[in-house]
């Protein structure tokens, strides 16, 4: 079902990663996807899981909410996987006319996988241990240089939060909108893909309708409370960074350094 993906949710608690400064997490986030596309042998890409599977259970989140977040990609990276399956070269350990597997081509798709799946569960985590307000006061703060050629960046900021405010919103509004069509007799599941793909059209419309709905909602909400973007804008917590942000961006700069010696001493699989 629908409401059981939990990307873009947010969990409150009182954990390490939850007490990180934002900007932090944000910057540490933005390496960690550098990181982990410069993985080439199997040394460098298990230091990285680790460094995932490490952040994952000091969030305190229970693991089912990180599997429930990869049923949005699950479909990208069982196709991406495969498709890197046969396009690998040297020669074929199984072939069937002009489809054919190879140890490269296996290598490839075992490090599409685990990349995409460690972005996926980071990004996860960065989600679940960081409110939207907090993300946004972020966001806004890390872009702050760019108001000298002004650049709105206050509204992208606010822009930003409330759309990962709304993914589980809206996810949970489809979901009820298809349970709705189904007990009006509609099948969603049933037929060839085009008739599925035909099935989901009465679910599209009023989706669409309520998230313009929500939208009008939102924007008169903020009128009414005298919205006027963000000058002269206080805020009620500050941000700041501690000895915890320090030892987090060191056991990243550690990260970084086992995956540059791994690639130096170890030949590349990929």
């Amino acid at each position: 079902m629908v409401r059981d993906v939990a990307f873009g949710q947010y969990f409150p608690g009182n954990s390490l990663i939850h007490r990180l400064d934002p900007r932090g997490k944000i910057l540490m986030f933005i390496a960690y996807i550098v990181i982990i596309f410069c993985t080439f042998n199997y040394a460098s890409l298990g230091i990285v899981a680790a460094f995932t599977a490490l952040f994952i259970i000091l969030s305190r989140i229970s693991p089912k909410f990180y599997l429930k977040s990869m049923k949005v990609i699950l479909f990208i990276v069982l196709f991406t996987s495969v498709l890197n399956l046969f396009y690998g070269t040297g020669d074929p350990i199984w072939q069937w006319g002009i489809i054919k597997v190879t140890y490269d081509g296996i290598n490839r798709a075992v490090f599409v996988t685990v990349r995409i799946v460690c972005l996926i569960l980071a990004s996860s985590c960065l989600t679940f241990t960081t409110s939207p307000t907090a993300l946004t006061d972020a966001i806004e703060r890390l872009m702050k240089p760019l108001k000298a050629i002004r650049f709105p960046v206050h509204e992208v900021a606010m822009m930003t939060s409330l759309a990962l405010r709304f993914v589980p919103t809206l996810l949970e509004e489809t979901d009820k909108i298809m349970a709705a069509q189904k007990a009006r007799g509609a099948d969603m599941e049933g037929g060839n893909p085009i008739q599925r793909v035909k099935a989901l059209v009465p679910v599209l419309v009023p989706l669409f309708v309520s998230a313009f709905r929500r939208a009008y909602d939102i924007a008169t909400a903020m009128e009414c409370r005298c919205y006027r973007g963000g000058a002269g804008r206080t805020r009620m917590k500050s941000i700041h960074m501690s000895g915890r942000d320090a030892a987090a961006f060191v056991l990243l700069l550690l990260t970084l350094a086992g995956v540059i010696i791994c690639n130096i001493l170890i030949p590349s699989a990929v």
